[in-house]
């Protein structure tokens, strides 16, 4: 530069080109900067999602499994529900069978009502002609109680009144067999002996018919009775009365009853007495009194008395006739009596509420059974 004065260059073409390069190059590094920053922040974003998409992934297949399950539990409650429905409809078909039975049930009850209404207006007719029935028997019964005891107490009078003309028949009969039997040929003394037996026989009538009057209108004392005692006493007057007798006479120890100490007494005299009697002509004659106890249907224990001898017995087609006053079954000139010992036996065992009864085979003895 001359003359002092300043020279200023001016940049060449090249160098602003590479100026303009470099700013390009700067703007273009300072943009890829910044798009780096975002690719950086998209891989980021990009990672998160991929984070997020496995964590999704597995929550998924978490609920793949689930729904898988719920699935199969749907299957399952799918067959039970079916079974169910089933179940139902097997209760709906039974429901309806037990319905038509329960209509007809209903229809038999209302039935039954109405049988048992007619049978109710039966029953109370009935009970009404059965209560007319009970107070015409109970009427019936006084008056014929009432009967009995005028019949009794008329058979005890007559039975007293004719003892004594009875005895002077027997008395006026003897007189003339002992006096003027001379004076009577065979068969007048005949005639007279057959008047002394029969008078003989109406007298022990007349004492049995009193004893049968006296056991009916005699008044009943109930006390303990050893029967066992009384029996014993029996046994040795009879054994005294006929000293040539075998017999074996069993008698059951310390039997004790309730009942009238006198009554029964003339019991056990009439039932040791036939069998003394109807055993007489065995070779060798057991009589046995006892005990036993059967259970009954009311009381617990019933003791049922007996008196058993190995006799001539009885045929039972006869069994009825026994207990009714002057029946016989054998004749008198086989056995003596009246006829009358049972009925009295009878009569004294029902007044003491009890029962008897008799049992026997021909040849093979009697034994006859009473309650009390």
């Amino acid at each position: 530069m001359t003359g002092g004065a300043v020279r200023t260059t001016q940049p060449s073409s090249a160098s602003r080109h590479i100026t303009d390069y470099t700013k390009a190059i700067l703007n273009i590094l300072e943009d890829f900067s910044v798009e780096k920053a975002r690719l950086e922040e998209t891989q980021r974003a990009v990672l998160n999602i991929i984070e997020d998409s496995a964590d999704e992934k597995m929550n998924l297949e978490g609920t793949q499994r689930a729904v898988i399950n719920i699935l199969d539990d749907f299957t399952g409650e799918r067959d039970r529900l079916e079974e169910t429905q089933r179940a139902a409809l097997n209760i709906l078909e039974d429901f309806s069978e037990e319905k038509t039975r329960l209509e007809e049930t209903q229809k038999a009850m209302l039935n039954l009502l109405e049988d048992f209404d007619v049978e109710r207006a039966k029953t109370e007719t009935v009970n009404l002609e059965l209560r007319e029935s009970v107070l015409s028997l109970q009427i019936a019964k006084e008056a014929t109680e009432a009967a009995n005891r005028e019949i009794e107490s008329f058979a005890y009078s007559v039975s007293h009144d004719l003892r004594t003309p009875l005895r002077a028949v027997a008395g006026f009969s003897q007189l003339l067999l002992a006096d003027y039997s001379g004076k009577l040929d065979n068969e007048g003394q005949d005639h007279l002996r057959r008047i002394v037996v029969a008078a003989e026989k109406m007298g022990w009538l007349i004492d049995d018919l009193l004893k049968l009057s006296q056991v009916s209108m005699a008044v009943m004392e109930r006390v303990p009775v050893d029967l066992s005692s009384l029996a014993v006493k029996i046994v040795d007057r009879l054994k005294n009365m006929h000293p040539g007798r075998q017999a074996e006479v069993i008698i059951g120890e310390g039997i004790i009853a309730s009942g009238d100490e006198h009554l029964l007494t003339v019991v056990i005299e009439n039932l040791l007495g036939n069998a003394w009697k109807f055993t007489e002509r065995q070779e060798k004659a057991v009589i046995e009194f006892g005990v036993k106890e059967e259970i009954g249907h009311i009381s617990p224990i019933r003791p049922i008395y007996f008196v058993k001898d190995n006799g001539v017995g009885f045929d039972m087609t006869f069994v009825g006739k026994l207990f009714n006053p002057f029946q016989r079954l054998h004749k008198i000139d086989e056995f003596p009596g009246t006829g009358i010992g049972l009925a009295t036996v009878k009569r004294i065992i029902n007044r003491h509420g009890g029962d008897v009864w008799i049992e026997g085979e021909i040849d093979k003895g009697t034994t006859v059974y009473f309650t009390l």
